[in-house]
């Protein structure tokens, strides 16, 4: 088989430009690395608000190797996470990285990209397979990547904005109701709820037991055990309990293998002027209009993540982290639901109320 080189021409300034693009990410991926490294010594941390540091005195600092830390500044320096001045040879975290790498968390998303590497030769054989990956199947440090890489989000909009938006919810819960998460992972959209609505009681399910083993220690930790109960359950299976005014998928729906399914136990978990609140990754209707620095990353997560998921458990549906609204408003209205709309929306997540 002739190679492209040999039955096409080369374009020598579009192959430069994909060349450059191409070390661009080298060097992303390699960084990534450093940005876990930087996270789980603290060095990040102890650059914020520290004004400049050289690298003795960061790793002084953080009781680490000097030789390590100045090789890792550098690199963070060529990154654009650090500045770098050379007349002092010190280092400086500016206050905007800082905020975000220790106040909005996004090193918990490198924890995610972490666990990928880790993962790729069971995704490689599931591409040979078409068999599915388990979420349970991954490297732990998808679980608490997850966790870190959501909660700023959901801590930024959940209860200002998002529960607002929806009919009448927030004042039923104001006034006491009954919610039920489900795919709650490590309980952190459970646990914001709870404590904005201290008279509702919250049940949160997920089939991993592990991720609900350390909701229910968090949530003691808390001293909110009279206010929510965490329970291993399916999406299919999670009890009924007389009936909830508000059923919540955070960033889950399209993990799940049988969303019709789900759909309909979540309708017949209802009460009848009860609510659903679906929130899913922000995604466009057509493939073309995801293909965007957003849609990268959802992209490339649903790859490692979410498309194995589903295709671990039973249909397999695979709709994807970037189904889009009128893929997920089928999904609904297929299970029974007879009201859908957006109701709310951020660059990163989309939200819908689904109705009885």
């Amino acid at each position: 088989m002739a190679s492209p080189t040999q039955t096409q021409a080369i374009d020598e300034t579009k192959l430069n430009a994909f060349m450059g693009k191409a070390v661009m990410d080298m060097g992303a991926a390699l960084h990534a690395t450093l940005v876990v490294v930087g996270d789980k010594l603290g060095l990040y941390k102890a650059m914020a608000g520290s004004g400049c540091l050289t690298s003795a005195e960061l790793a002084a600092k953080t009781n680490t190797s000097e030789r390590y830390v100045r090789e890792w500044l550098n690199a963070n320096a060529a990154s654009g996470y650090v500045t770098y001045d050379p007349a002092t040879k010190k280092f400086e975290l500016p206050p905007e990285q800082a905020f975000a790498l220790t106040v909005m968390d996004i090193p918990g998303a490198f924890h995610i990209i972490s666990a990928c590497f880790k993962d790729e030769p069971k995704i490689t054989q599931a591409f040979r397979t078409g068999e599915g990956v388990g979420w349970h199947e991954h490297d732990a440090n998808l679980f608490c990547g997850t966790e870190r890489f959501f909660r700023p989000n959901y801590a930024n909009n959940l209860i200002s904005a998002w529960i607002p938006a929806l009919d009448g919810v927030k004042e039923k819960l104001a006034s006491g109701g009954t919610v039920a998460d489900v795919g709650c992972g490590h309980g952190a959209s459970t646990i914001l709820m709870a404590k904005a609505f201290a008279k509702s009681h919250f049940c949160g399910f997920d089939y991993h037991s592990g991720s609900i083993e350390y909701a229910r220690h968090v949530a003691g930790r808390e001293g909110l055990l009279d206010q929510i109960t965490f329970e291993v359950a399916s999406s299919k299976s999670f009890p009924v309990n007389g009936g909830y005014d508000l059923v919540t998928f955070f960033d889950c729906l399209h993990d799940m293998g049988d969303p019709v399914g789900a759909a309909s136990h979540v309708l017949s978990s209802l009460k009848k002027d009860g609510t659903w609140m679906i929130v899913e990754p922000f995604a466009n209707d057509t493939p073309e209009e995801n293909h965007n620095p957003v849609g990268r990353i959802y992209y490339s997560a649903s790859t490692m993540i979410c498309t194995p998921a589903s295709l671990a458990q039973e249909v397999g549906a695979a709709l994807g982290a970037q189904a889009g609204e009128e893929r997920i408003r089928e999904v609904v209205t297929t299970a029974g639901f007879t009201r859908f709309r957006r109701a709310a929306q951020t660059p990163f997540n989309l939200v819908f109320e689904a109705r009885p």
